[in-house]
């Protein structure tokens, strides 16, 4: 057996949504790493091109579309555009994601609340079936949704952004058993708190930081790499029989 194939994504096509830095421009660089050639997407395209240009000077194949996931007529022009530069989609990640809001529940309004549903739960929704059409030519269609430990157990502070990421999961489960006789294979991927722009709130909080540490098995934060990491392996024939499930990257944090 050449164990070495089992992780390659050699003539595989990927989309990541929120490409351009964090947890979904390691998973980018993974899959290209691998082989596959990624298409990357955020709301600036300046910051595209410099990451795209990057990872191209590396060897890897990658290319940035400007899409707003939380506008929902920007999502099929994504799909139409990487299916026009490199005619099929095999993987798909929803990595995108929002928190417009720190607070208890009933202090949200519901501006908030769509904001976060929107880019959360119904732009994965929707761009996983955009995508489907594509996915079903596949020889290995993965889609890979990330979501969050607070979708497991709702965090301080952070109630309406669990919601979205629990909807997301069941989601996940959907779409999974959906699309599984599609040979489609869905899974989520909650990591725990990470040192990124996005999840600063938390970890640049001493109190909020303590809290978290408490409860951590292995006593430091996750690297968006060690997210990446799973995310290539559900991407990858390694993961042929893997479909539904919810995976932690949260060094213990949920145990």
């Amino acid at each position: 057996m050449d164990l070495s194939a089992l992780f390659s994504l050699n003539d595989k096509v990927a989309i990541v949504t929120g490409g351009s830095e964090g947890v979904g421009l390691s998973i980018a660089e993974f899959l290209a790493a691998a082989g596959a050639k990624v298409v990357i997407c955020s709301r600036n395209q300046g910051k595209l091109d410099k990451v795209s240009s990057r990872l191209n000077d590396k060897g890897y194949e990658v290319t940035g579309f400007v899409c707003n996931v939380g506008h929902m007529a920007e999502l099929p022009m994504l799909v139409d555009k990487t299916i026009e530069t490199y005619g099929q989609i095999d993987i798909l990640v929803n990595n995108a994601g929002t928190n417009p809001f720190l607070g208890v529940v009933h202090e949200a309004s519901l501006e908030v609340f769509d904001k976060i549903m929107a880019v959360n739960v119904k732009a994965p929704f929707e761009l996983s079936k955009l995508c489907l059409p594509h996915l079903r030519k596949s020889s290995n269609a993965s889609i890979i949704n990330i979501s969050s430990i607070g979708a497991l157990s709702p965090e301080p502070f952070l109630g309406l952004y669990s919601v979205s990421k629990s909807a997301l999961n069941s989601l996940t489960k959907v779409f999974a058993k959906e699309w599984g006789n599609q040979k489609v294979r869905v899974n989520a991927i909650c990591p725990g708190v990470m040192k990124t722009k996005f999840s600063e709130a938390l970890w640049n909080n001493d109190q909020h930081l303590e809290t978290i540490m408490k409860r951590l098995a292995i006593k430091r934060l996750a690297k968006t790499e060690e997210v990446a990491a799973l995310a290539l392996f559900l991407a990858s024939p390694a993961a042929s029989y893997i479909s539904g499930s919810i995976f932690t990257v949260d060094g213990g944090f949920t145990s």
